[in-house]
């Protein structure tokens, strides 16, 4: 059997050239998922041009289609999201809103591009909003074809409140976020372990039935 491919979509605000919380925990899960024999990437989105819109490509300037190329050779997507205000970040509303623009393609059995492919989030902050946010993610991934699994969701918000941020203090030693991160990680493994060998059947779910 090839190996799992695992792509993380890290929707941080910040560029490559700064610190990312949610990159710090991503790749708490990517350890995991390596030790494992997966193939991972993690992508900084905010490091490419990707203009907001419902469609596969948006036309000169558009970084999204090399970036959903690596979607659609990955078994395992996770997006990756900060907390403002107790959302997901706007860059991670448009990774998704530009995934279900591709929503219509479909796979050689007719179904959607997604699915088989398994899906989860990972979340920081330090603030309230993960449980929220992981909600909003997971259904839009689900909706569109991406299969989740038990605890798609590892994150770290601290106390309630302000206060540290992931990669600050505690964050990295709680106990709390490390269970997560172990189920998010061997969850998506063996979920797409599964689909590479028994794939989801056609009948009832393709796209022009």
């Amino acid at each position: 059997m090839s190996a799992v491919k695992a792509l993380v979509l890290n929707a941080s605000l910040k560029n490559s050239g700064e610190t990312s919380n949610t990159e710090g925990l991503a790749e708490k899960v990517v350890e995991i998922l390596q030790k494992e024999g997966a193939e991972t990437e993690i992508i900084r989105l905010s490091d490419y041009h990707i203009p907001y819109g419902i469609s596969a490509d948006l036309g000169e300037g558009d970084e999204w289609p090399g970036i959903f190329e690596k979607v659609k050779a990955a078994d395992i997507v996770l997006i990756g999201t900060p907390l403002w205000l107790g959302e997901k970040s706007s860059l991670s509303s448009i990774a998704i809103e530009r995934l279900y623009g591709s929503s219509s393609e479909t796979n050689e059995k007719g179904q959607s591009i997604f699915y088989n492919k398994v899906g989860g989030v990972i979340i920081t902050g330090n603030e309230d909003g993960a449980k929220h946010a992981a909600a909003s993610v997971l259904y839009g991934m689900s909706n569109i074809g991406f299969v989740i699994p038990p605890n798609a969701d590892a994150y770290w918000v601290g106390e309630a409140g302000p206060g540290p941020s992931y990669l600050e203090q505690e964050g990295e030693e709680n106990e709390f976020t490390q269970k997560h991160i172990k189920m998010l990680a061997y969850n998506t493994l063996h979920l797409a372990r599964f689909f590479k060998e028994n794939p989801i059947p056609a009948v009832g779910n393709t796209i022009n039935e």
